[in-house]
C-alpha cells in the first residue's frame, strides 16, 4: 500500500500502482470525470501514471490554471498531427502551452507557407483527429532510439534536441498515428478537446536565434466547450479594439520610427502631458512619504555593471559595450538604475539616524529585445522606470516595505485597478546557480515580504523561481476590464547589492553595518503601465489623466466669441478643454469628439448665450443639460477628487 496526501491534508492509502485517476474516482465519479491533469511531488504526470510510492498529489481540472496548460499542450499534439498530414514533410519543432492557448514551430520546407486562408482546414483536421477520442500515452525510449527515428525523418531540430538530453530521461507521447518527442502533462484523451481555433502565424528563429533557420509558428487555443470558444472570440474582438497601438495612433499619444530604430517609442504631445500628469501624480505621494528625487545619466561604465550583477546576468540583452578612444574604457547603455543609487548613497557616510534614505527617480533603461518579441509599448527597447531604492537598517525594513505596499495600492487604486493579487515571488530552491547571496540573505528576505504580505491583509499566493536574481518580490498581479491578468507593480527585498558595492552605516555601536536595499517601481515602466492603462480604459482615462477633459463646440461662427469666454473661464478654473470652431455642423464635431473619447462635449448657441450657460454632453450620450461654467467646473472638480485622494 502507499500514502497519498490531498491537498487539504486528506491522507488516503491506496494498492502500489494506484493511477491519480483511480485517486480522483475514490473522491467521487462526478469529480473524476473533470479531473484532466495531476501533480505527484511536484512533478507533472498524467492521469494514469501508475504511483509506486508514498507522496503528495494534486488533481486538476480545466478551471485550475495547471488544467489548462496539460489541456492546451495536449491540443499542440492534435494541432501538430493535423498539420504533419496536411503538409507531408513538415518538420516538427518544439509545441510548449502558454498563457492563453499553444504554438507549434514548424519547418514547412522551401517554397510552402500557411495564411489565415489555411486555417479552417487544419482546425477541421484538428477536431476530427480529437473526435477519435484517442488515448494520450508516455512511453519511455533510449537516446538511440529517438535519434534514429528523427534521423530517419531528417528532422535536424528534433535531433539537437535529443542530443542534449541525458539517455534514460527521453520519452515520447502517442496518440493514434502520432508520436512527438514530449516530458509530460497530457489530458486523458483527445476526445476532451472540442474547439479549436488557429489563431495566427508569425516567423520564429529556431531556438531564439536569429543566426539559425526561420521557422512557421502557428499559434492557436482550444476549449472543451464550443460556447466557450465563440466567448474567448467576443473577448479577443473586444481587446482588438482596445489595443492599445491603435488608440495610441488614434488619440495622438505616441508613435514609432523604423529612422529612430524599433522599440524606440516617440511621444506625441498629448502622450508626454499624460505621462507628466502620472509623474507629478507619484511624485508628489512620494514627497509625502519622504522620498528624495535624483537623476543618474543614461549610461555608465561596464565595470559598474560587472560590480552589480547585472552585466553576467543580462549582458546578452543588453545593448553591446560603447568603446572611447581612450584605451580598454568600455560604458553600456544603463540597463538598471540600482547600481548608479548604490553609489548615490556611497556620495558620503551615513548614520543610523540618517536612514531610511529613499532615493527615487524617472530614469530611463535600455534593453536589446530580439525584433521579433518587441509589442508597442509593452516591450520595447527603451524604457523609463517609476525606480526608487530605499536603504535602510534591517529593524526599519518590515514598516519600509509595508509602506511601500500602501504606497503601490493607492496608485492602483487612483488608476482603477481594483481587482488584483499579490504574488510573492521566491527562489527556485532547485536552481541555486540562478541568484546571487548568502542562503541565510534569502530566507531572511523572503521572510520579510511574506511576513509584510500577511500584516497588510494582502490576497497573495507564492510563486517558486520567479523572484529576481539578487533578492525575492512582491508582485501585483492585475486583472483589467477584459478579465486578463497583468504584473503591475513591484517590491523587492534586496542584500547582496549592499555587500557587491561595500554599503554601510555607522550603527549606535559606532560600528560598520550593512544597509538593506527595498527597489521599488509602482508602475514598473511608464510604457507598459500606458499601454495597460489604455487597454483597461479603452482609452477613456480617469478624467485627473486625460489629456482633453472638454471640447467647446459652438453651433455656428456667431457664436465663437462666447465660446472663447467658456474655454478661457474653463482654463482659469485648471480644466484643460479645447475649442473646435471650425466650419463643421455639431454633429459630426461630436461624432468627432466621442472616437478621441472626450468626457464632455460643451455646446454653444444662441441660448447659451442669452443666459450666459452652457450645455453639456458626456461622453456615451448622456446629456447633462444647460448649467452655469462654475456648476460645471464644480462637477468636474468633484468627479477628480472622488478618484484622486489624498495619499
Amino acid at each position: 500500500m502507499i500514502k497519498i496526501t490531498l491537498p487539504d491534508g486528506t491522507l488516503k492509502e491506496f494498492s502500489e500502482g494506484s493511477t491519480p485517476m483511480d485517486v480522483a474516482k475514490s473522491i467521487s465519479e462526478g469529480f473524476a470525470r473533470n479531473v484532466i491533469s495531476a501533480k505527484f511531488n511536484d512533478t507533472t504526470v498524467e492521469t494514469v501514471t501508475p504511483l509506486t510510492e508514498d507522496g503528495s498529489l494534486v488533481l486538476y481540472t480545466w478551471k485550475d490554471t495547471e488544467g489548462k496548460q496539460a489541456f492546451w499542450h495536449s491540443s499542440s499534439h492534435i494541432v501538430a498531427q493535423a498539420i504533419e498530414e496536411l503538409y507531408p514533410g513538415v518538420k516538427l519543432t518544439i509545441g510548449p502551452s502558454i498563457e492563453n492557448g499553444f504554438y507549434y514551430d514548424v519547418d514547412l520546407g522551401e517554397g510552402r507557407s500557411i495564411s489565415d486562408k489555411d486555417f479552417p482546414k487544419i482546425e477541421k483536421k484538428a477536431i476530427e483527429i480529437a473526435r477519435g477520442k484517442h488515448d494520450f500515452k508516455i512511453r519511455s525510449v533510449t537516446k538511440d532510439e529517438a535519434l534514429a527515428l528523427y534521423k530517419e525523418q531528417g528532422n535536424e531540430y528534433k535531433t539537437e534536441l535529443i542530443e542534449n538530453l541525458e539517455d534514460g530521461t527521453i520519452t515520447f507521447c502517442d496518440h493514434d498515428t502520432f508520436t512527438d518527442l514530449c516530458r509530460g502533462g497530457h489530458i486523458p484523451n483527445t476526445g476532451i478537446v472540442k474547439a479549436i481555433k488557429i489563431l495566427s502565424v508569425a516567423g520564429a528563429y529556431w531556438r531564439g536565434d536569429e543566426n539559425k533557420p526561420q521557422l512557421t509558428r502557428i499559434y492557436g487555443i482550444s476549449f472543451p466547450k464550443q460556447k466557450e470558444l465563440t466567448e474567448y472570440l467576443e473577448l479577443l474582438e473586444q481587446a482588438k479594439q482596445r489595443d492599445h497601438r491603435k488608440l495610441g495612433k488614434e488619440l495622438e499619444l505616441f508613435t514609432f520610427s523604423q529612422k529612430v530604430g524599433a522599440g524606440l517609442p516617440l511621444w506625441l504631445p498629448k502622450g508626454a502631458a499624460l505621462r507628466e500628469r502620472l509623474e507629478n501624480f507619484l511624485k508628489k505621494a512620494q514627497k509625502k512619504a519622504g522620498y528624495e528625487m535624483v537623476v543618474t545619466p543614461h549610461i555608465g561604465q561596464k565595470e559598474l555593471y560587472v560590480t552589480s550583477g547585472h552585466y553576467a546576468k543580462y549582458g546578452e540583452d543588453s545593448f553591446q559595450p560603447i568603446k572611447t578612444p581612450k584605451m580598454d574604457e568600455e560604458f553600456l547603455l544603463k540597463p538598471m538604475n540600482c547600481p548608479h543609487h548604490c553609489e548615490v548613497f556611497n556620495f558620503k557616510p551615513h548614520s543610523y539616524k540618517d536612514l531610511p534614505k529613499r532615493f527615487a527617480e524617472f530614469g530611463t533603461v535600455y534593453r536589446y529585445e530580439q525584433s521579433g518579441e518587441l509589442h508597442g509599448l509593452t516591450r520595447v527597447r527603451g524604457f523609463t522606470q517609476d525606480d526608487a531604492h530605499i536603504f535602510c537598517t534591517p529593524d526599519q525594513l518590515d514598516q519600509e516595505f509595508k509602506n511601500v505596499i500602501d504606497l503601490s495600492l493607492y496608485v492602483l487604486n487612483s488608476l482603477g485597478f481594483t481587482n488584483f493579487k499579490a504574488q510573492v515571488s521566491v527562489r527556485d530552491l532547485n536552481n541555486p546557480d540562478k541568484y546571487i547571496g548568502s542562503v541565510e540573505n534569502w530566507e531572511k528576505a523572503e521572510n520579510a515580504i511574506i511576513n509584510a504580505a500577511k500584516e497588510k491583509g494582502l490576497d497573495y499566493v507564492i510563486e517558486s523561481g520567479e523572484a529576481a536574481f539578487y533578492g525575492p518580490k512582491l508582485d501585483f498581479m492585475v486583472k483589467d476590464a477584459l478579465g486578463r491578468n497583468w504584473q503591475l507593480g513591484t517590491i523587492q527585498v534586496d542584500y547582496n547589492l549592499p555587500e557587491r558595492f561595500d554599503l554601510t552605516y555607522k550603527g549606535s555601536d559606532n560600528e560598520d553595518h550593512r544597509p538593506v536595499m527595498i527597489h521599488r517601481a509602482p508602475f514598473g515602466s511608464m510604457e507598459r503601465f500606458i499601454a495597460l492603462l489604455l487597454e483597461h480604459t479603452g482609452g477613456n482615462f480617469p478624467l485627473w489623466l486625460i489629456p482633453d477633459q472638454a471640447i467647446v463646440l459652438p453651433v455656428s461662427e456667431k457664436y465663437e466669441k462666447y465660446a472663447k469666454k467658456v474655454l478661457n473661464s474653463l482654463e482659469n478654473d485648471e480644466i484643460r478643454a479645447l475649442l473646435d470652431n471650425r466650419n463643421e455642423t455639431v454633429g459630426k464635431k461630436i461624432r468627432e469628439a466621442e472616437m478621441n473619447k472626450i468626457p464632455f462635449m460643451i455646446i454653444i448657441g444662441e441660448n447659451e448665450e442669452a443666459t450666459n450657460t452652457i450645455s453639456v454632453r458626456k461622453h456615451g450620450g448622456e446629456d447633462l443639460g444647460s448649467i452655469s461654467i462654475k456648476d460645471f467646473s464644480d462637477l468636474v472638480t468633484s468627479e477628480i477628487n472622488s478618484t484622486l485622494k489624498s495619499f
